[in-house]
Formats: C-alpha cells, structure tokens, sequence
C-alpha cells in the first residue's frame, strides 16, 4: 500500500537528516504495522532504523506537521506511532546544489585543523558562513560558546536544526551578504569570529562585506580557490598582488594556512582550495588615509593593469601636473605600475594628492 501525502508534510529521515521526498520517491514508499501496532516506512532499498518521530516534535513547523500526518494516519490504521523505520532511496541524503556553489569538505583531519586554526574558542561567539550538512559545524560547537550558522540553502537550514541543539547552534538562513554582523556582535557582547568555505562565485563580494563589518570582527580562518588565497596574500611586485591584495590587507594581516585537493571535498571541484587566516586590525589611522575615500583611490589605481599607474590616475581625472609632482613625493617611479607599489607608498601618494586638491580648492 503507498502512502498519498503533500511533499509539505512529508518528509524522510536518516538518523537526524531530513529533507523533501520527490514525487517519484513518494510513490516508492511502503507503510506497515507492526506487532505492537507500531508504523514501519520502508523504502526501495529495505528497512533501516531512524530516530523516532517524537525526537523530532516541536522542532520546527514542518516537523510537527509531518508528525501530525502520521498521528492521524495512524489512527486512521489503528497503530501508535511509537516506533518508525526510514530507509532512503539514495545515500545521498542531501543534494548538492551546484547553483549554490555547493562543496563539501569531508576530510576529517581537514576540518579538525580549521577548528582550531581561529584560535581559542572557549566561551566565543563564532559566525559561520555557508555550514553546509554541518561538518566544521560540529567542530565549532563543540569548541566554541555558540555558533551561528548562516545558510542560505533552505533544505540545508532545515537539516542544520534537527541536527544540532538551538542553545549551541543558532540557523540563520539567510545570504550572507544581507546578515548583520554588526547586531550578531551587540547580541554577543564582543568582536566575532568567523569561519567558512566560501563559495568560489561570491568570494570577492563575501571578503567585501567582512571588511565592511571590521568593527564587529575579530577575525577569521576563510576558504577560498587557491588562486584567490594567492592573490590575496600577495606581495608587491608578485605576479598576483593587485587590488584584492591591497582591500583585504588594509583591513589586516592575511596569512596563508594550508591547500586542501579535490578529493577532500564532495563534489570535488575543479581546483585545490587554500585555507587562510584575516586578522581584522585596519590600518586606516597608521596610514593616515580616509577610509572611504582611500579604498575608492586604490581601485583607480589599479583600473588597467596593463597601464601604469600615472596614466590610470590621469584617467579617473587627476591633473597630470599633479599625478607627476605627487609621485616624486611618494618617492613612486614615474613609469611604474600599480602592481609593485606598496600599501604604505599608495598611501603617501593618496596624502599628496589630497594636499594639492586642497590647495587647489582653498585657492
């Protein structure tokens, strides 16, 4: 006999996962009773054992709904729902989505080092980006005072709750970009850490929104593609030093950790991922810099890389006079490029210009 059920209310479970039946997988399911009146789920695959329903009550709404269906269904049998049986269809019991940028690291010994690579964790509020099924999750809370899970994959979130208590683990299902570190921090009381394996299609604008939050940062071990993690923790003069150089390094010390391969991931993408570790410690007042106005100065620095650094100033408008007189005072080569000046020689040659644009307007 199959059960007839809305993919609402009905979901399947594997130990604490859960998620949407498909409709072709509904169609699969068989129910029968047991001695004792208890209600068995089986699907194509045999019987296997799962947590029972009354684990689940009161956990989140679709839950109870699910445990609602199966008190009336099982009325409706004359059975008790004391006892329930789950076996999926597929070992993979959480679907990767790969529109979501989905990875998931699966190494152990991987995930044990990220965990400890932020550092003392003990009664620390730590925020993690893109938790996934939960793997460093777990790491995290078992180290940590409380961790706030920001994932964006519904299915994901879901899974998140049932699996970890609310008073360790706090879901936020949300994009990243829109969460409020800034609150997370007032509701912490201090500075928060951070760890994530970002997904490759957003890391530029995720490293953007944490440098936006700095004041609400302490710092953060990040996964990236190997190549961003080159960029970013580049050298002046250095094949990848550039703009993502400079951003993140004006907000603090960015220091390379590890590289993981493929294969430590499900599914494994086409590149080796890096590791790193951002100490958010700004370094606007030693450089004596606008901190709005610099970043917007560095990004007209770096405009075309194949241009010197002159010419791109010229470009955004600055008056040739001044580009040349600026530069002599930064000590900055006139034919030199963006890309094998220093944080601190941009940040001289930002302060002369400054100067004659002020005297200029005084005039």
């Amino acid at each position: 006999m199959f059960l007839a059920a809305s993919s609402a209310i009905f979901w399947r479970f594997r130990k604490r996962d859960c998620h949407v039946l498909s409709r072709r997988e509904r169609r699969k399911i068989a129910q029968r009773r047991g001695p004792h009146g208890q209600v068995f789920v089986r699907g194509v695959a045999g019987w296997s054992e799962a947590q029972s329903w009354e684990t689940y009550k009161g956990r989140n709404d679709r839950c109870s709904s699910l445990l609602l269906f199966m008190r009336l269904f099982c009325l409706h049998r004359r059975a008790a729902p004391s006892t329930l049986r789950v076996q999926l269809t597929s070992k993979e019991h959480m679907p990767v989505k790969p529109k979501l940028g989905q990875n998931f690291l699966h190494d152990t010994e991987a995930i044990q080092r990220i965990a400890t690579s932020i550092g003392d964790l003990s009664g620390r509020t730590v925020v993690e980006i893109g938790p996934g099924r939960g793997a460093i999750t777990a790491a995290l809370a078992a180290r940590a005072a409380h961790v706030v899970a920001v994932e964006l994959d519904h299915d994901l979130a879901i899974h998140l709750q049932v699996h970890f208590p609310p008073d360790r683990v706090t879901v936020v299902e949300q994009d990243v970009l829109q969460f409020d570190f800034a609150a997370a921090s007032a509701a912490a009381g201090e500075r928060l850490l951070v760890v994530g394996n970002l997904p490759y299609n957003i890391t530029s604008p995720i490293l953007l929104k944490l440098a936006a939050s700095q004041a609400a940062l302490d710092r953060a071990v990040l996964m990236v593609q190997r190549e961003v993690a080159d960029r970013i923790t580049a050298q002046p003069g250095s094949r990848d030093y550039g703009l993502l150089s400079v951003t993140v390094q004006m907000y603090g010390p960015a220091q390379r950790l590890f590289t993981l391969p493929p294969g430590a991931f499900t599914p494994p993408p086409d590149v080796h991922s890096t590791v790193f570790r951002w100490r958010f410690e700004p370094r606007f007042a030693e450089l004596n810099v606008d901190e709005s106005a610099f970043p917007r100065f560095v990004r007209q620095c770096f405009a075309q890389k194949r241009k010197t650094l002159a010419n791109n100033l010229r470009a955004a408008g600055f008056p040739p006079a001044a580009v040349t007189s600026a530069l002599a005072q930064a000590a900055i080569p006139p034919q030199a490029r963006a890309e094998v000046v220093p944080i601190d020689a941009l940040a001289a040659l930002w302060r002369a210009l400054e100067a004659k644009r002020t005297a200029l307007s005084d005039i």
